[in-house]
């Protein structure tokens, strides 16, 4: 068993290790570590090692910021990279400010997402292609955001098996869970759409519909104020959604357009806070980078608790052919019929020896389905300007962008994209 994990310093190492780690009978194995920062690589190397030794498994390690030394051969590649993150966060906040576009996160749509897109594919296509090459038989797990943009160039560019793996599907239905004051495992549900935006279209307990018991408490201001904008939404458009409000004010029309509605919809943080994302994201970062650091020193004690993530669900089930039942990011055979065929969608996959079977969903409520599509227009248009060089096509899917197109005329939005495509330019790839 080798599991590749391609941005090792990510937070994500530590939780998809100890998964691995805990699956039961899997017992040696191999972690091939890459990380263009070698400082981050080492504390990830020192951390994993750790955790082999705290588990008593017989695992090895082997780290390189050059990838083509490590991941030949690889069963599953994980893929968690960030790029240039840092070095444009502010730009990707403070120059759609200027044009009244005001984004709470802005890392998957709108400008903030649509200039990620464009600074991550060309390096991971790159990536791709010595998979291709060197794992020819690997399956590719995805957790780089923005994760529709992501799977869409990966079917687009190679035929390896890949799933996009998020952690909303797991944690709103927990939520919900809570919201309705019943046991988890009690809650019966049916979830599918696209990343940050799959639509929980049947919510049941003990064979009793819990939406009218949801929308009825969503009247309470005081509930409402959980989780504002997708409490709010979830009273008019019928379903609750997968993602924060903080994420999901930003993908839809409605709340962001204007001072007054952030003000009355939106709560602080996730729950759409202005700014919340570009402000804290260096901090986040560098402590989680501490946080590490403590964990390797012994200052910090390691748990080694299991998450809720996939990874390890899949090649749990892959390797010992356990069928188990995740939600992932899959190109659309058929899956959802009034979405795109050819773009990604979120959806309930079974896993067993033969890989990732996507399930057969049918249609989402026409209202659901139309919103969805307005995003997968504007992933098509980011991810087709990439792979064909296109910067007019880049700057028409931030016409397309809900949020932007609701804020700015056609003409301010050129503008805008002139002038983050000028800041940015040193950090994607050139567009003709």
């Amino acid at each position: 068993m080798k599991v590749s994990i391609i941005g090792a310093g990510s937070m994500f190492t530590r939780h998809l290790t100890v998964d691995i780690l805990t699956i039961d009978g899997l017992d040696e194995g191999t972690f091939a570590l890459v990380d263009i920062d070698p400082r981050r690589l080492e504390l990830a190397r020192k951390l994993v090692e750790m955790l082999i030794a705290k588990m008593g498994k017989n695992w090895k390690v082997i780290a390189s910021t050059d990838r083509r030394e490590v991941i030949a051969d690889s069963d599953f590649v994980i893929n968690q990279i960030e790029v240039s993150g840092l070095q444009t966060v502010r730009w990707d906040y403070e120059i759609p400010l200027k044009y009244g576009v005001k984004q709470c996160i802005g890392d998957t749509l709108g400008p903030g997402g649509l200039f990620k897109t464009l600074r991550t594919l060309p390096p991971w296509i790159e990536i791709v292609r010595d998979i291709e090459e060197l794992a020819p038989n690997t399956t590719i797990l995805n957790y780089t955001n923005p994760m529709s943009a992501v799977i869409l160039a990966t079917t687009r560019v190679t035929d390896l098996p890949v799933v996009g793996l998020c952690h909303s599907v797991q944690g709103t239905s927990r939520l919900l869970a809570d919201m309705l004051g019943v046991p988890y495992e009690e809650l019966k549900w049916e979830c599918a759409g696209i990343n940050h935006m799959a639509w929980f279209t049947k919510l049941e307990h003990k064979g009793r519909d819990m939406y009218p018991i949801l929308r009825e408490r969503a009247k309470d201001p005081e509930f409402l104020s959980r989780d504002p904008v997708r409490l709010d939404a979830m009273l008019y458009l019928g379903a609750f959604v997968t993602e924060s409000s903080g994420h999901f004010s930003e993908y839809i029309p409605y709340y962001r357009k204007r001072q007054e509605l952030i003000d009355k919809h939106c709560g602080s943080g996730y729950n759409g806070e202005t700014g919340f994302y570009a402000n804290n994201w260096p901090t986040w970062r560098a402590d989680n980078d501490r946080e590490i650091e403590r964990l390797v020193s012994g200052e910090k004690e390691l748990t080694l608790d299991r998450s809720y993530e996939y990874a390890a669900v899949i090649i749990e089930a892959m390797v010992k052919d356990q069928p188990a039942v995740i939600y992932g990011n899959v190109k659309n055979t058929g899956l959802i019929e009034n979405l795109p065929q050819d773009g990604v969608v979120e959806v309930a996959c079974m896993i067993n020896r033969n890989g990732i079977n996507p399930c057969y969903f049918g249609r989402l409520p026409e209202q659901l389905a139309a919103l969805n599509r307005s995003n997968m227009a504007f992933f098509e248009l980011a991810v087709e300007a990439v792979l064909q060089k296109d910067r007019d096509m880049a700057m028409r899917a931030l016409m397309v962008d809900p949020l932007t197109a609701a804020v700015c005329s056609l003409s301010e939005i050129k503008a805008m994209f002139d002038e983050l495509y000028e800041a940015q330019k040193d950090y994607i790839a050139e567009l003709h």
